[in-house]
């Protein structure tokens, strides 16, 4: 091979990308998209406030309207025990009122109440949630209240808890460390999912350039200088090259204006998503089993269900010094290094499938049936990254993160978890080994395909090829 002319071909494929329009639109456009998927959350937590509503309360029951106390969003207006709903509801603009709470009267023999809220327009996810738990509320004290036992009501205070689980890592010397799953989950998903998006991106890039030339026959003119595999491989490393740039230039944007950005909203206000109360909260949304409620008459299931979200155990750690730590305790230079390598020489696997593949058609239309046995096990290994971190060492992420066609993304997706050197050094030589191997493959099926036009190539095709000298 010719280092001279790969190095021509070289510097005008990676020229001619960067200088099209395209390259700068997206080049400037992604860093921008990236800044906003991780401003805007804060931005819609500030924005995304209730207008507040008025709330006509009929009340058979007596027991509830005293639990309901006007905030911010909610004003309610006792409408009395009489009131006729039917009519009330058909028209509740005459009435001065945005929604019409009705409570049943009191059911002797489950000690509770029947409501029903009505409005134009559907209700608030939070409004509705607080409405309902004042009514529990209600409820669970008049039950509390009917049950007879004295001092009911500060035992069953007494006996709530809020035990949260911190969970830590200890090294070798004993050391411990905070180690919060979520924070492993989070950075598990990004990694398989952007060495996933960069591989198919810049791969996908590759069998366009390759048919383009084909279809515009100004590959018969560089065939005549220089050999196809020097082609095929000068145009490959070209776009990985691209695709480096590419990729340092989105990192230095994202930076630029995310810091920028704290420095107009406030950097308070942008890690508010991360403070300890709300994260709290929400945890404890997502863990509390639907449908059971404090105000249960089963007394196991309001105390399983009870939660203080006030209680903070002194000297408990933030939300951000949980990230902090957490992220501290991974190695970020194993996961750097092991995200270029793998995105390396992933991208060069599948680039020179998709340059063999785009060696034999003529419009990318006559691609795609071409590409399917490539796509499916990069769409297979993006599938179980996303999942890695439920059981990151079982045996179907294990295999998945040692064949070479989906080891650099679930392998990356892996990593944040702990893996073993000798299962890192295994796939990292499996790949290259696979890669070594395609790249011969795809360097005969391009030399002889490049030159054929006016034929659509089947399977059969690009088999006779490989196997001619």
């Amino acid at each position: 091979m010719n280092f001279k002319k790969l190095g021509i071909i070289i510097q005008r494929e990676y020229l001619n990308k960067v200088k099209k329009k395209s390259f700068l639109l997206i080049t400037f456009l992604a860093p921008v998209f990236f800044a906003a998927i991780c401003i805007l959350p804060s931005i819609i937590m500030m924005g995304t406030k209730e207008e507040a509503k008025k709330v006509g309360v009929v009340d058979r029951s007596g027991i509830v309207l005293p639990y309901l106390e006007d905030n911010d969003v909610t004003h309610y207006i006792d409408l009395g025990a009489a009131v006729n709903v039917d009519s009330l509801k058909a028209d509740l603009k005459s009435a001065g009122i945005d929604v019409l709470l009705s409570v049943s009267a009191l059911d002797p023999e489950t000690l509770s109440v029947k409501a029903d809220a009505y409005s134009e327009k559907p209700l608030g996810m939070d409004t509705g949630s607080m409405i309902q738990g004042r009514i529990n509320d209600a409820v669970e004290a008049y039950r509390i209240e009917q049950s007879g036992i004295a001092n009911l009501e500060e035992i069953m205070a007494g006996v709530k808890s809020n035990v949260k689980l911190r969970t830590y890592t200890v090294d070798e010397s004993g050391k411990e460390t905070i180690s919060e799953s979520g924070i492993y989950m989070a950075l598990s998903m990004i990694l398989g999912m952007a060495i996933y998006m960069f591989i198919a991106l810049f791969s996908g890039m590759v069998m366009s350039s390759v048919i383009e030339e084909k279809s515009s026959r100004v590959v018969e003119v560089l065939v005549s200088s220089v050999k196809a595999s020097e082609l095929m491989f000068g145009k490959i490393i070209g776009v990985a090259l691209v695709a480096l740039t590419q990729f340092l230039l989105w990192i230095l944007l994202t930076g630029i204006l995310l810091g920028t950005a704290m420095g107009i909203i406030g950097k308070d206000k942008m890690m508010g998503l991360f403070s300890d109360d709300s994260t709290t909260e929400m945890m404890e949304q997502m863990a509390t089993p639907s449908g059971v409620h404090a105000g249960d008459i089963d007394l196991d299931s309001a105390l399983a269900a009870a939660t203080d979200t006030t209680a903070v155990t002194a000297g408990e750690p933030t939300g951000m010094e949980v990230i902090t730590q957490t992220l501290g305790k991974i190695n970020l230079a194993q996961i750097g290094i092991a995200f270029l390598f793998f995105f390396i020489f992933g991208y060069l696997l599948y680039a020179s499938l998709f340059a063999a593949i785009g060696s034999g058609v003529e419009n990318e239309g006559d691609s795609s049936q071409l590409q399917i046995p490539v796509t499916i096990p990069l769409m297979l290994g993006f599938f179980v990254a996303l999942y890695a971190f439920k059981a990151p060492d079982s045996s179907l992420v294990f295999w998945f993160s040692m064949i070479p066609f989906t080891s650099p993304i679930v392998m990356l997706a892996r990593i944040p978890f702990g893996v073993a050197t000798w299962e890192l050094v295994l796939s990292i030589v499996l790949l290259v080994g696979t890669f070594v191997a395609c790249a011969w493959a795809s360097a005969k099926i391009y030399k002889v395909g490049i030159l054929m036009f006016g034929k659509k190539s089947t399977y059969k095709d690009l088999w006779k090829w490989l196997k001619m000298k």
